[in-house]
């Protein structure tokens, strides 16, 4: 499970957006994409419960602004989560209603003004519950260290619901458990696509030509970016494979095999080669012919370190970065003292 916590100005555009369909598709768009996709992007939302609260999208939102006005300090009135499963796993209403009402207690709204809304225009089930910082006694629930709390709140209802378990990001996480391995499946996925069509392929243009008939995008620049069918973007060097490593293998392997294309195509080669009565009749051609059977065994030692080369993996997923590790905190707590001191504190 993933969870997503932000703030906002607005109840009734966050409240709307929870209750309309996605803007910009037409009725066409919806009943194609429901049938492609095999899920419900018409009257895609559904209001599972209604706390301290009750109304249309216009309702709703005049009375959270008229809760809100109890406290003139805060500039932020609207909490909005969003809570995701995996791939693949599923929950009925019922266990959708506990998680959302165990997400309003988690941040203290949980007597405050709050809806829960389940969503079908995706694969993976997904609810929204949009709360109301400001309860009816006038005070602000706090939105500090949200991000902590929903990776908290997260790996709990896990566990509850005996749902796939996911790492909480490394800077909610212990010292001992920062070298717990990770696996980013889309970049691990984009490099053996990659790795894949560098196989078959020998020159740019193939190599363009079937990363598309994958799904990927290319922008070639300076360097190179795929963007898979989500529209996410992710640079080549990012998974080990970056512009000039591309382009160096192409090369190199399209020189070799333009070798092998004329050691084939020589009329001295295969079956115009001398024969056995020649060769013993002339010692010049029989040097040529070990001279070929050489050449031959380079091209063929070459391509095989070759593949060897692109086989060999220049991406780790598990990169620590350096101000995490304990030498990092070491020396930013170092340096953070040597400001204060600086300050006279």
């Amino acid at each position: 499970m993933i969870g997503y916590v932000g703030t906002g100005a607005s109840f009734y555009e966050c409240i709307r957006y929870c209750l309309e369909d996605k803007k910009g598709l037409s009725e066409d768009d919806k009943q194609y994409l429901s049938a492609r996709e095999s899920v419900q992007h018409k009257n895609r939302a559904e209001v599972l419960f209604y706390n301290q609260c009750f109304g249309n999208k216009y309702q709703l939102a005049r009375e959270f602004k008229d809760v809100s006005r109890l406290s003139k300090r805060v500039e932020n009135p609207v909490f909005h989560f969003a809570l995701r499963l995996a791939p693949g796993e599923l929950l009925d209403k019922d266990k959708w209603m506990e998680v959302g009402a165990a997400c309003a207690k988690e941040f203290g709204v949980a007597e405050n003004q709050y809806i829960c809304i389940l969503h079908k225009d995706t694969r993976e089930q997904h609810i929204h519950v949009v709360a109301n910082r400001v309860g009816f006694d006038g005070k602000v629930a706090s939105d500090s260290n949200s991000y902590r709390k929903m990776a908290a709140l997260c790996r709990r209802l896990e566990r509850q619901f005996e749902l796939k378990e996911v790492l909480s990001p490394r800077a909610f996480l212990p010292p001992h458990e920062w070298v717990k391995g990770r696996s980013d499946t889309r970049r691990i996925k984009l490099a053996n696509d990659i790795r894949r069509t560098l196989v078959k392929v020998k020159c740019w243009e193939k190599f363009a030509k079937a990363m598309e008939e994958l799904g990927y995008v290319l922008v070639k620049g300076r360097g190179i970016v795929f963007i898979d069918e989500k529209k996410v973007r992710i640079k080549g060097s990012e998974v080990g494979f970056s512009l000039s490593r591309i382009e160096r293998f192409l090369g190199h392997r399209s020189d070799v095999e333009n070798r092998k294309d004329g050691l084939i195509a020589d009329p001295r080669t295969e079956s115009n080669r001398p024969s056995a009565a020649d060769l013993l009749a002339n010692s010049n051609s029989s040097r040529r012919e070990t001279e070929y059977k050489v050449e031959e065994s380079n091209i063929t030692r070459e391509l095989k370190n070759i593949l060897e080369l692109l086989l060999r993996s220049e991406y780790a997923d598990n990169h620590i970065p350096f101000e995490m590790t304990e030498a990092g905190m070491k020396k930013k707590k170092k340096k953070k003292r040597g400001y204060n001191r600086g300050l006279g504190y």
